[in-house]
């Protein structure tokens, strides 16, 4: 059967820049799906998929005008119901048949297959392949049943009566097997081969497409549009790498993938152009121009090799006329007010320090069962202090660590204030960022006014650390505070739902503690912050139940570093105190499952395991060497006292590989033991003895990791 190649377009107004690239891929990848179930396109067909401010459109390659016939075997009753003792068929069977379209004649065909009550009669039958104009009609209709729109509009047709739902109204509709229109038809739109280019460039209106291969083709020289994402992307990329250049031999333009994505579904054929704004701007922190133009122009700025802004801007214009001075001109206007709001907001802030501003962080409501900001912020003072106190010898012990704890106390306070400046009032995504500035501003230490902005750190996955102690402390001391609060009411996240970002929240915890040099232990870190909240009504202290969920973020964040799920367990299972051991607990579990002896002692942990949980309560806890009776408990217990404390003695000094290698010897005198030991023997005291041996032998074996969970 012959195949021709088929191009589907649905042309309309401006679709939501944001969401078109996933408007696009799900549109060709469900119309692709659907025609693939009616047999109409195989397996190996290629699917382009096309996206414009203007259009969704698909691309595939290969699809038959009416899929094979395909053999239909339908079961349909036992024959004891659907013949009769003569072997004429019953009325159930004569409606079922007409239930399904065949004749009564059909009886003498239908095939048996069992034997005695089970034998059943069946219906074989051809079933005609699908036409393309009925299975594209569906898969049309299921494709865009199935996108993913953001806002549904609607809106009426010419005739002023008919009602139409579609994230923008559609105006034209072209689908084309090969050279010949498909007759489908969908929002009040009837198929053919007209479409429309560029708004303002397009050399013919409307464009027709002559062939589906052609449409790519055929938009970009008539309807100056470059029809794919992807190539439109790309494009502008490379546009911005050479003004970029034009621009300044150092300079280039700031990377940002998702202002590329929506620029790129702002414009069908685009054209970089230079723009600039007055140098006395730059006085203003970067941060502030950098997003302005972003978020409100969707400029891209121009950075030295530095880092540091340039008063260019990069401006993406979907015209390309002889002279674009006007353009130029017009984007430059429209720049410089957002840029003096910035200048004049900044100037406004640094007339009143950060210290001033706290009183007003009462009036802000931070949540309605927690207080204020200014109570959350003097909450995170306490944490910050409780937390200083723990490592008190830690940070004492490092050039200038009592500065620090100051420092971090200092920072703790001051936070939260630049939540009540101007800038961060407008451009919410500052904050922090502005309090370095204002606290620079208003004399403190450097280290004070990086701990404020850093404080919010780490944001996101692979976000960087606060720098230094007093940034650690106070970010650990705020997101703590987050955590102990929201589950001290109730809010701790359920499913998918986690609208404060606990997770995210606690994987910053794990992070600081794992990454930091910090010696706190994770227990003292959940009671401190919980210590903060004894003035609130209705608090309850959620230490277990937070604790767990640090340890399940930590088991996910591992997973995502490469580690086994039976090295995480081993390790996670103990659910060690100071997360800066873990990555070396780690470690040295995977050296250990490599010896050749890791296996059989795994499976004798597991099993001593299992005999101490039957057992419980009959366990002694000293070993009476009078009671070891057997050659083989007498050597299992010599080979304890010789290699667990050279074990204890490793793992004592932290080097947890070692401490496991050492373990290694004990394979021999284990197996041994578990040979020729009668370990629940009938005489109560030697029971006894030989159960707190193995508490002796799983105590000694499981300090670094639980070696049982590598079993299997």
């Amino acid at each position: 059967m012959t195949s021709e190649n088929l191009l589907l377009e649905i042309f309309v107004e401006e679709l939501p820049p944001r969401a078109l690239k996933n408007l696009g891929e799900a549109f060709a990848s469900a119309l692709a799906a659907s025609l693939a179930r009616d047999g109409l396109a195989g397996a190996d067909a290629l699917v382009t998929a096309y996206a414009t401010p203007r259009r969704l459109a698909v691309h595939v390659t290969n699809v038959l005008a009416a899929a094979a016939d395909k053999p239909v075997t339908q079961k349909l009753m036992p024959v004891s119901v659907g013949l009769d003792a003569a072997g004429n068929a019953t009325p159930a069977l004569l409606k079922k048949l007409a239930a399904l379209g065949a004749e009564a004649s059909a009886v003498a065909g239908l095939r048996r297959e069992g034997e005695g009550k089970a034998e059943t009669l069946y219906l074989d039958s051809i079933a005609r392949g699908a036409t393309l104009a009925a299975g594209l009609q569906t898969a049309l209709e299921a494709a865009l049943a199935a996108l993913p729109i953001p806002k549904v509009m609607s809106y009426q047709l010419a005739d002023g009566w008919t009602s139409v739902h579609f994230v923008r109204p559609a105006h034209a509709l072209v689908a084309l097997h090969g050279a010949q229109v498909v007759p489908v038809a969908v929002l009040g739109l009837t198929a053919g081969n007209a479409t429309h280019g560029h708004r303002f460039e397009a050399s013919a209106d409307p464009v027709l497409i002559a062939h589906a291969d052609a449409y790519a083709k055929t938009l970009f020289e008539q309807g100056a549009v470059i029809a794919s994402f992807a190539e439109r992307r790309t494009e502008i990329a490379r546009q911005l790498a050479a003004a970029a250049q034009k621009a300044g031999a150092d300079l280039h333009p700031i990377e940002d993938e998702a202002l590329l994505d929506e620029v790129t579904a702002l414009v069908e054929r685009p054209n970089v152009l230079i723009g600039q704004f007055e140098p006395e701007f730059l006085a203003v922190p970067q941060e502030c121009l950098i997003l302005t133009m972003k978020a409100n122009q969707k400029y891209f700025p121009l950075l030295d090799a530095g880092g540091k802004l340039a008063n260019r801007f990069l401006v993406v214009s979907n015209l390309t006329p002889g002279d674009p001075s006007a353009i130029i001109g017009g984007n430059e206007r429209v720049v410089r007010p957002r840029l003096a709001d910035a200048k004049f907001f900044f100037d406004q802030d640094r007339k009143k320090t950060l210290e001033s501003r706290l009183p007003l962080l009462a009036k802000v409501v931070y949540h309605n069962k927690l207080g204020s900001q200014g109570q959350r912020s003097e909450r995170v003072v306490t944490i910050v202090n409780a937390i200083v106190n723990a490592i008190a010898r830690a940070i004492a012990e490092q050039p200038g660590g009592s500065e620090s704890a100051r420092q971090a106390a200092s920072a703790a306070r001051l936070a939260k204030a630049d939540l009540l400046t101007d800038m961060v009032g407008e451009f919410p995504e500052l904050q922090g960022t502005m309090g370095r500035y204002y606290a620079l501003n208003d004399g403190l230490a450097p280290e004070v006014a990086d701990a404020i902005e850093d404080h919010y750190k780490p944001r996101f996955a692979g976000d960087a650390l606060p720098r230094g102690k007093a940034g650690i402390v106070v970010a650990l001391a705020d997101k703590l505070e987050t955590l102990a609060g929201m589950f001290g009411i109730g809010q701790a996240p359920t499913g998918d739902k986690d609208p404060f970002s606990l997770r995210r929240h606690a994987i910053g915890v794990i992070r600081m503690l794992m990454e930091s040099d910090l010696d706190l232990a994770l227990d003292e870190a959940i009671a401190a912050a919980n210590a903060a909240f004894t003035a609130i009504d209705g608090f309850t202290p959620a230490g277990v139940p937070l604790r767990d969920f640090i340890y399940e973020r930590l088991v996910g964040l591992l997973r995502e570093q490469g580690y086994t799920a039976h090295e995480i367990d081993a390790v996670v299972s103990l659910q060690p105190q100071h997360l800066d051991e873990i990555p070396r607990r780690l470690a040295a579990v995977r050296a250990f499952s490599a010896l050749p002896q890791a296996e059989a002692l795994a499976a004798a942990n597991k099993r001593v395991g299992n005999i101490l949980k039957k057992t419980t309560g009959d366990a002694g806890d000293v070993i009476d060497a009078a009671l070891l009776r057997e050659d083989a408990e007498q050597a299992l217990a010599r080979a304890l006292d010789d290699i667990a404390p050279r074990a204890d003695a490793a793992f004592g000094a932290g080097d947890y590989t070692a401490s496991l290698k050492t373990l290694a010897a004990l394979r021999a005198p284990v197996d041994e033991f578990f040979d020729k030991v009668m370990v629940n023997a009938e005489e109560a005291a030697l029971r006894a003895n030989r159960l707190a041996l193995l508490k002796r032998l799983r105590s000694a074996m499981n300090r670094v990791a639980d070696l049982s969970k590598l079993s299997g």
